[in-house]
């Protein structure tokens, strides 16, 4: 199914004409309506829309951070002064979760919304999904923006089954009374529920799901979670991506799963950037950067080469089901990145490599940083849970530990727990346990 056929199989010279235009008009919008791009790109010498140019010259403009739309929130500005409508347009607030701190709020325009929402149908319908179908969400989506990509289900004309998070017997009761062909969760409750199933002696492999759709977090598109979910569900895994701040569901994965398909053409433009100069990457097969996104059709809080902080791995090669946008595989967020004596190590991919020693381990670890901060010493101390019923043995954490050093180039001290060690969770898991780098600070300092 395709939402948008002729805009999803454009030549990307095509879109990139299209696009151009409506940049033009993006910036000219912003210097009209926002306080917040007026002042910011004055400072960098841009005084107007004429200045700025067209999309070939969007390198030469400044990036926009998180922390700097935060800093402009206050009293009378709750929402920041990006805000480039008057409060009487906005038809949506959503918030980000608010894990370090007040929450930031998204506001959204009907037209934002509707685009917001026809995206992330672009997105999903990319998996496989056919009209009529029954689709099961787990997200708990009321003030998060993950309530606009579950809109996109009635776009689609699936019959959707929201359950929510928090509650798995309601949700497997769900999937085997209302016989529901697809869900859209987590990887990390994907993974859960294979072994809540096991553990109560239920047959998910012979269920009605036929397709699973992991977003919401990395480590959808690794190979051994991947083989494991299929296996274990006997349905195909594909996996969407999206950023609260700009697009709720941006990217979506077709059953070819050679990574996921950019589902927001003429919404949002995509560039590729080095992570650590801020230089521009060329859009080419293999590249690997960091995701740089402008609007170019948003009206309620537009954004302007807003840095999203993730990894991801580039590939243009012609795709069989006749879309023509790149494909991007998520490696990790460079925000959870830990930097090995000049190495970067991204969580996700050492879930990825412990996950080959399956079913010796259960795929579940967490990092336990021995300093605040990014930059790290070696061994970094890696937590590995052992399969149901194994025993911890030398010799297999020796071989994760070299299988490391090996796939990406640091060295780790692995520990092995039991199983049923390290926690579930039915929403996103957390592989980093920066509190353990702050007890051993603490620790020092109290000697």
């Amino acid at each position: 199914m395709m939402v948008d056929p002729q805009i999803e199989t454009l030549p990307l010279a095509a879109q990139a004409a299209a696009d151009d235009l409506l940049y033009r008009q993006q910036v000219a919008y912003l210097f009209r309506q926002s306080r917040f791009y007026r002042a910011k790109l004055a400072a960098a010498g841009f005084p107007d829309a004429q200045a700025v140019g067209g999309l070939d010259a969007i390198a030469a403009l400044p990036f926009t951070e998180k922390d700097e739309l935060r800093a402009t929130r206050g009293e009378n500005d709750p929402i920041g002064t990006h805000l480039a409508v008057p409060m009487n347009e906005i038809v949506r607030i959503y918030s980000t979760s608010g894990t370090t701190g007040t929450p930031s709020y998204i506001p959204l325009t009907a037209s934002d919304l509707d685009n917001w929402v026809r995206t992330s149908a672009r997105s999903y319908a990319a998996c496989g999904l056919e009209r009529g179908q029954r689709i099961v969400s787990t997200y708990n989506a009321g003030p998060f923006v993950a309530g606009a990509a579950l809109e996109a289900f009635n776009m689609l004309g699936l019959c959707h089954i929201p359950v929510g998070t928090g509650n798995t017997e309601r949700l497997m009761m769900a999937v085997s009374l209302l016989k529901p062909q697809a869900m859209v969760l987590t990887p990390s409750y994907a993974l859960h529920l294979v072994e809540w199933a096991a553990q109560r002696g239920i047959d998910i492999r012979n269920s009605s799901v036929e397709r699973i759709i992991v977003a919401g977090e990395p480590g959808g598109g690794e190979p051994a979670i991947r083989t494991r979910l299929e296996e274990s569900w006997g349905a195909q895994v594909t996996e969407a991506m999206g950023i609260g701040d700009i697009g709720v569901s941006l990217w979506g994965e077709c059953p070819e799963r050679s990574g996921m398909h950019f589902c927001a053409r003429g919404f949002v433009h995509v560039e590729l950037i080095d992570p650590d100069t801020g230089a521009p990457l060329p859009l080419e097969d293999g590249a690997r950067g960091e995701l740089v996104y402008t609007h170019l059709r948003h009206r309620a809080a537009p954004l302007l080469r807003f840095r999203s902080r993730d990894h991801v791995e580039l590939r243009t090669r012609a795709c069989p089901c006749g879309r023509t946008s790149h494909r991007v595989k998520c490696i990790g967020r460079t925000d959870d990145m830990l930097i090995v004596r000049g190495v970067n190590v991204f969580p996700s991919a050492v879930q990825e490599v412990v996950n080959r020693f399956a079913p010796d381990v259960s795929g579940r670890i967490v990092i336990r940083p021995s300093a605040p901060g990014i930059k790290q010493d070696p061994p970094l101390p890696v937590v590995v849970e052992l399969g149901e019923g194994r025993q911890p043995a030398p010799a297999l954490a020796d071989a994760i530990r070299r299988q490391l050093r090996d796939s990406l180039v640091f060295t780790a001290k692995v520990s092995l727990v039991p199983w049923g060690t390290l926690p579930r969770s039915d929403y996103k898991s957390k592989l980093v346990d920066r509190n353990a780098a702050t007890m051993s600070r603490d620790h020092l300092v109290r000697q």
